[in-house]
């Protein structure tokens, strides 16, 4: 183990500050808990509902004939704003 994390510091070390990047996200990432859990949680097996199938249906009959709506719209309507999106994720 500790060749190996010698070996990847190496690595890093030589990287361009574009590709250190990606890898500090990817890092970020693979060790965050929520992030390792949903990779990790199986296929969602369960049959679809009848009611289900009917919401989707309606849904892309609804998108034939409308624009969707664009996220900003939908958080206008209810008196928040994409920062306000991001200061409650930054708090999480």
């Amino acid at each position: 183990m500790g060749i190996q994390r010698q070996e990847v510091h190496s690595l890093v070390d030589r990287l361009a500050p574009s590709q250190l990047a990606v890898v500090h996200n990817l890092l970020e990432v693979m060790l965050d808990p929520v992030s390792r859990a949903i990779a990790n949680a199986p296929t969602d097996d369960e049959p679809e509902t009848e009611k289900e199938r009917q919401a989707v249906a309606e849904a892309t009959e609804w998108l034939k004939h409308n624009k969707p709506i664009p996220f900003e719209d939908v958080l206008a309507n209810r008196g928040l704003t994409i920062d306000d999106v991001k200061k409650h994720k930054e708090s999480e």
